[in-house]
């Protein structure tokens, strides 16, 4: 652990001041859950950002907003990104951190008020408490206790804040990428897993279009003049579903298949979309070719295949910079009366994108929540002081001399 934080009473002082600070971060949390901003809501997701841009601004960021244009015919908010140097400059060690949150949910507008904030015990509930409200709120935190206690050995943090997440970050890609070239760590600030796990790497996904074209003819009178392109989608459905268990971590899902317009037609055309997911870059890549090999050989004669590769979310690699970085937040933790583990997840989010050019990230530095994207989701409100001063310490254990 690098030197500020070598002592019990250091992160004593981390817990303790964001203990101090947990009354309101429940009064910011239910404000913040009072606003519906689903990806779809450009002006409630701005609505977010213009409350985040203010947040950063007092504790001393310099902010920026960047419209976005929108991308697949959707909405798009901004992008909030607030960078403050420290006072360890990169010549002299000092490390560029990149905190990651998003603004965005996946409920339509009228859910905050249908399911307003509540709490019961420790857990509290409402639409997007966990994903992302509660990380995003603990980020702002836990940046908040290291300027009240003077923890600036760094040479810049980054709090990026993103309107789209939920749906892939269509608009938002460009800019997280942009913002994560030149940084030395990554830390997304999505919410714990249930029991507790960090998130050490998440799968890369790869979506495909393959078009496969026919001849037509009239099914009663002449059928052996066309070749049924229905037919051959039908043999590509079996033999891309045969491709999982090929390759340890790699799932292969046909989860559209459209074909023909009327039964007295030998259909002609047909479409196939597949998604793939896999934990390695390498993974992907052999997936895509196996796809292409399958659909160069068409089972039926006189129909052809294209394949597009439509989109690619990179995956956030097990790494051993990544596990240097869990390392140090483990050491923490322990001092902090945590105990955790690394998980791998095969959802994706803006951390892919952030290791995808070539960061190492560490997610889940969230609190510990659950029921993601559903009716039922929840936040434990008492490990948000732990969790904030584990990600505080983390900050100073990476922008100190001595990481990597």
């Amino acid at each position: 652990m690098s030197a500020p934080l070598r002592n019990r009473h250091r992160i004593s002082d981390l817990l303790a001041h964001a203990r101090s600070l947990h009354d309101r971060y429940l009064t910011d949390l239910a404000e913040l859950v009072a606003i519906d901003s689903g990806s779809y809501s450009s002006d409630g997701v701005n609505r977010v950002a213009d409350w985040v841009h203010a947040r950063l601004d007092r504790l001393g960021f310099t902010v920026e907003r960047v419209p976005l244009t929108p991308v697949r015919h959707t909405p798009a908010g901004d992008v909030v990104i607030g960078r403050k140097r420290g006072t360890l400059p990169e010549t002299r060690g000092g490390r560029r951190i990149l905190l990651a949150a998003h603004m965005d949910t996946v409920f339509e507008d009228g859910t905050a008020a249908a399911r307003p904030f509540s709490t019961t015990g420790s857990l509290a509930h409402g639409p997007g408490v966990s994903d992302d409200k509660g990380g995003l709120l603990a980020g702002l935190v836990a940046l908040e206790v290291l300027r009240d206690l003077g923890l600036d050995e760094y040479a810049e943090l980054v709090f990026l804040a993103t309107p789209d997440e939920e749906i892939g970050s269509p608009a938002s890609r460009s800019v997280t990428e942009a913002t994560a070239r030149g940084m030395h760590f990554g830390l997304g600030l999505e919410c714990a897993r249930e029991n507790g796990d960090l998130v050490i790497a998440r799968k890369g996904v790869a979506d495909f279009r393959l078009a496969v074209t026919g001849r037509a003819a009239h099914a009663g009178i002449e059928p052996e003049r066309g070749a049924n392109a229905a037919l051959t989608a039908a043999h590509l459905v079996v033999a891309l579903q045969a491709l999982n268990g090929h390759w340890d971590d790699v799932t292969v899902n046909v989860g559209v298949v459209r074909a023909g317009e009327r039964t007295n037609i030998v259909c002609p055309d047909a479409e196939l979309r597949v998604e793939v997911r896999a934990a390695t870059t390498a993974d992907l890549r052999r997936a895509e070719q196996a796809i292409r090999d399958i659909a160069s050989r068409p089972e039926v004669r006189g129909t052809d295949v294209t394949v597009e590769r439509l989109d690619l979310c990179p995956p956030m690699e097990d790494t051993s910079r990544s596990r240097h970085m869990f390392a140090l937040a483990r050491t923490s933790a322990a001092e902090l009366g945590l105990s955790f583990g690394a998980a791998a997840t095969g959802g994706v989010g803006d951390a892919n994108l952030i290791a995808g050019t070539g960061v190492p990230c560490l997610d889940g530095l969230g609190p510990v929540g659950g029921a993601d994207h559903t009716a039922d989701e929840w936040l434990d409100t008492s490990t948000v002081p732990q969790r904030v001063a584990l990600l505080a310490a983390l900050v100073v254990s990476l922008g100190h001399p001595g990481s990597p």
